[in-house]
Parts: structure tokens; C-alpha cells; sequence
């Protein structure tokens, strides 16, 4: 074995590295078959989230589509100096970090207190279909989530009938600035807490049942298990899931608000994603798109960072 360990890389520098390197092979070879499975997905991250980064060169660029990466001229940080005196960008910058923080703050709770309250239903046909009931809206696209909110929110829908018959106008609720972002929360949050607290449900199932009937002997009402069992145990999802929507906190629905808005919402509705539609697609320039896109990223990475310190800080405590 010795002497096999010996004819490792390293192993004559350092033969702790020759027994890891040893151990890992080993390893590699009994469980080779889980790791051809990581094949397909290893490829899929590799070619359409590692290869394209090759394009963030056009962020430093003044790119022409006929020239090329290779033979557009090198600008520097002139694209992104321009974005952040182009009030269009701006706007929809601040527009994007509003909406996130409405969607975390409103949103990101509801998953979590719709898990512990099935969680504490007994009667196993209405606990399943209650869930079922509230997945299906994740099984829309916003296409026809949208048309469902048109046709509830016009003039003649449901909603604004129900005002009329109190006395009241009609209200505009999409040509409105003062509701379009409330519309935006609430409908995340219709299509979306379902699905999002099936993970939270998950982690509930793993609680041992013996805390529960140690709590209830010491005269613990539901409500108090809850609070006290429930919530604590699934402390770790809640914090995990946290960091990962920290990291896509920019990320606050590209097609939600562009089957939603239209020009008279775009002070407050406009978001870096449909900015970076407007002036990639629709007015070719490539450019500026990479350089709104590399900046929404970096911010998303300092935030992943910035939470994960905070909730370790949290943690040791």
C-alpha cells in the first residue's frame, strides 16, 4: 500500500496529500455511477452559465455586432459611467430595489406561515387539497396570470363592479402608479406561496412527534408548539432559503412585470430587467445591457455575502 501511495502525485512533498488524493480516488471509483450522473448537470452549468461569461467583455466595449468581441473597441468603465447618469437607469435601479424589498419583506414570510399552519392540520383529504389548491397557481405562466388580473382589475371586472355598487368610481389600477406595485407583491405572492412552502412542509416532517406530545403533557397549546417546536426546527431552511433569495434579490420577475406594465407605469414599475430588454433588444445596444446586467449581478453577489455574514453572526449567537 506504501508503495502505492508513493507513486501518487505529491506523495514524495507530502504524503498526507498522497492518502487524501488515495481516499478520494477510491471513493470516485465505488460511487462512479452517482457521479456520472453529475455529468449532465456539470455540462449544463459549464456551457450556458460558465461559457457566456466570456460576453461580459462587451460590458468594457463599445460592441458592434459586425465587428465582434474580438474587433469592437475596448472603452473602459465608460458604458456603466453612462448608465448611471442615464435617469432611465436610474429609475428603474431604484424601482428594482423597492420591489425586492416589498417581495422579501411581504413575500418571503407567507410561505413560511402557510407551511405551519397545513403542518397543524389533521384531517389528512382537506390538508391535501388545500395544498393542492394553492400549487396549481405556480403552474400558470404570467401570461395567463396577467390576463386573469386584467380581466379582475378593469373597469368592467369583478373587483371594480364590487366598488361600484358602494358608490365609489371605478378604479384604473393599471394606469395608476399607486397600486401597480401592490398589484406586483400581491400577485407574487398568490402564484408563488404555495410552492415556495413545500420545502418548509418537508423540513416539518423530519420534527420528532415526541416534542409535541412532551409539550402538550406540560400544558402547551397549539399555538405555543407552534411558536416554540415548529418555527425553531425549521430555523436553518428558513435561513438557507433566506441567503438564496438574498442572491437572486434583483432578480424581482422580468415576465411578471412585462406582462404587466406599460408606458404609463414606467416610473414605478420600470426594473432593470426590462430596461436591459428595452435598450439590448429593442435598440441594439449590446453594451449597455452587459454592463446593467454585470452590475446586477455583482449587487447580487455582495448581498449573498453581506447576508451569509449577518446570519452567521446570528447563528453564534
Amino acid at each position: 500500500m506504501r508503495e502505492k501511495l508513493a507513486s501518487l502525485p505529491g506523495s514524495s512533498a507530502n504524503p498526507t496529500v498522497a492518502l487524501a488524493f488515495a481516499k478520494l480516488l477510491k471513493t470516485v471509483i465505488r460511487y462512479k455511477y452517482f457521479y456520472l450522473m453529475l455529468v449532465p448537470g456539470l455540462l449544463y452549468i459549464a456551457i450556458f452559465h460558465y461559457a457566456p461569461m466570456f460576453g461580459l467583455v462587451i460590458a468594457f466595449q463599445d460592441y458592434k455586432v459586425f465587428k465582434g468581441v474580438t474587433g469592437s473597441a475596448f472603452v473602459g468603465f465608460d458604458n456603466f459611467v453612462y448608465l448611471f447618469k442615464a435617469p432611465q437607469f436610474l429609475t428603474a435601479m431604484k424601482n428594482t430595489f423597492i420591489i425586492a424589498a416589498y417581495k422579501i419583506i411581504f413575500g418571503f414570510p407567507v410561505p413560511i406561515l402557510l407551511a405551519l399552519l397545513i403542518n397543524e392540520v389533521r384531517f389528512l383529504i382537506f390538508k391535501r387539497s388545500v395544498q393542492t389548491i394553492l400549487y396549481l397557481p405556480h403552474f400558470l405562466s404570467w401570461i395567463v396570470m396577467s390576463g386573469l388580473l386584467f380581466n379582475f382589475l378593469t373597469e368592467q371586472g369583478p373587483i371594480n363592479k364590487l366598488i361600484k355598487l358602494t358608490g365609489q368610481k371605478a378604479i384604473f389600477f393599471f394606469s395608476d402608479e399607486i397600486y401597480f406595485r401592490t398589484i406586483l407583491v400581491l400577485s407574487d405572492i398568490w402564484k408563488e406561496m404555495g410552492w415556495n412552502a413545500i420545502i418548509y412542509l418537508a423540513a416539518l416532517t423530519v420534527v420528532s412527534h415526541e416534542m409535541y406530545e412532551a409539550a402538550k403533557i406540560d400544558g402547551a397549546t397549539r399555538l405555543q408548539c407552534m411558536l416554540r417546536i415548529s418555527l425553531p426546527s425549521i430555523m436553518p431552511v428558513i435561513m438557507i432559503m433566506l441567503l438564496l433569495r438574498m442572491g437572486s434579490i434583483l432578480n424581482v420577475g422580468f415576465e411578471q412585470v412585462f406582462n404587466l406594465y406599460n408606458p404609463m407605469l414606467y416610473g414605478v414599475g420600470d426594473i432593470i430587467d426590462t430596461y436591459v430588454y428595452r435598450i439590448g433588444v429593442l435598440e441594439n445596444k449590446f453594451h449597455l445591457s452587459a454592463a446593467a446586467g454585470m452590475f446586477k449581478s455583482v449587487i447580487a453577489c455582495i448581498m449573498v455575502i453581506t447576508t451569509y455574514y449577518f446570519l452567521e453572526k446570528v447563528e453564534e449567537k
